[in-house]
């Protein structure tokens, strides 16, 4: 049996799931707008299974659509928490009450540990993005001395930025590694300057090679984001669980050179789910590996390996990564993706990056990587207010 979490904040996942059953879209509109909080789809059932759910579900106020061998069951959190329950269910239903419990969502992380400190997550936290590159996609070559560097660094703090990311290496589409010695180059006489500069503020750097991590950890870094989640470098995560470092796990496919092109954009059965999927198993590398799990963070990787229509259904998604346990990290800045929905160049798309990020935010992000902080932080600040925090 197979078991899938249905984002609900707008109807699509639902609707997508029911034609994929065969039903006609009209009828799957219409049953997918009345769905309430959460859904979950439960593929691989059997008759003996199908009836006692049919039996079960209405006598815990669960809405349910049934096909020969699936099912889409709907309620509140509390209710699908009712039916996971395997000592309490019919016998036929224990392994849907183990399967829809995998499926609920844990309370999220309060805070992510990193080797300078803790920072709460209580409200949303911005990580500015510091290119140290002359060939990234957005800023690339302007920030390549240290002053240059460190004066836009005073800007993103000023603006509100929390975290400092900071990257020697540019995954650009068609970008060339660059060597070790010339990203250390680059990364760690800002590293060291910014420590000084900005004591309180986290400085994190961008890369996939575990000697860079390890000498921009004794600089004074206190996170590592391995865009690879460990794929690329195996010793990475013997770094990060020696020094203690905050690490970043995103999901990517291919190499530095072509993770951000379409070569590797196939999902199975959907994108969500992929995603979903080969993020566990890095979080389950990560953790086999000594790393706590509270140092742990997750990143969707928009715009690595996606089309625009696969970031979009991702970010529509995103909330069926929350099971997994771990915080949430996205990087929609100005992605080839929001320039397919607003027809902006490049520099244009900070308003819609801030659009992506509330809409993340609302599915459960909680760390948000920009190039531009205060649009953002202003659009996160109403965000976080509407839902009472203040």
């Amino acid at each position: 049996m197979i078991a899938r979490r249905l984002p609900l904040h707008s109807p699509r996942a639902v609707q997508e799931a029911l034609v994929a059953r065969g039903w006609d879209s009209g009828r799957a509109d219409a049953a997918a707008g009345g769905m309430p909080a959460a859904a979950i789809e439960l593929s691989g059932l059997d008759d003996s299974t199908l009836l006692a759910l049919l039996q079960h579900a209405g006598t815990l106020g669960l809405d349910l659509l049934t096909g020969p061998d699936w099912a889409i069951v709907a309620g509140s959190e509390s209710r699908l928490s009712a039916l996971a329950r395997p000592w309490v269910v019919p016998p036929p239903l224990a392994a849907v009450a183990e399967a829809v419990g995998l499926r609920l969502l844990p309370d999220p992380p309060e805070v992510w540990v990193t080797r300078t400190g803790s920072i709460p997550l209580d409200r949303p936290v911005i990580a500015g993005i510091l290119n140290l590159t002359p060939d990234s996609f957005s800023d690339g070559g302007r920030y390549l001395s240290p002053d240059s560097a460190l004066a836009q660094a005073d800007i993103l703090v000023s603006e509100g930025a929390a975290i400092l990311d900071l990257g020697g290496e540019s995954t650009r589409p068609g970008s060339e590694p660059v060597p070790e010695a010339e990203e250390l180059g680059r990364v760690l006489p800002v590293v060291e300057a910014l420590t000084r500069r900005h004591p309180g503020i986290p400085v994190s750097v961008d890369t996939v090679k575990a000697a860079v991590a390890r000498a921009a950890l004794d600089a004074g870094a206190a996170i590592v984001n391995d865009v690879s989640a460990f794929r690329l470098d195996p010793a990475m995560a013997g770094v990060v669980a020696a020094t203690g470092a905050g690490v970043i796990l995103m999901h990517s496919r291919g190499s530095v050179s072509t993770m951000a092109r379409l070569d590797h954009a196939e999902y199975a059965p959907d994108v969500v789910t992929g995603v979903r999927d080969e993020l566990a198993a890095a979080l389950e590398r990560a953790l086999e590996s000594g790393i706590a799990a509270e140092r742990i963070v997750l990143d969707p990787g928009f715009g690595f390996a996606k089309t625009a229509e696969q970031n979009l259904a991702l970010l529509d998604g995103l909330e069926a990564l929350r099971p997994l346990g771990r915080a949430l990290l996205v990087g929609p800045s100005r992605k080839r993706f929001l320039g397919s929905v607003t027809g902006r160049e490049v520099a244009e798309r900070d308003v819609a990056t801030a659009a992506a990020c509330v809409l993340a935010w609302e599915r459960g992000a909680r760390l948000f990587r920009v190039h531009q902080v205060g649009v953002t932080r202003d659009a996160l600040a109403v965000a976080h207010a509407v839902r009472g925090a203040g």
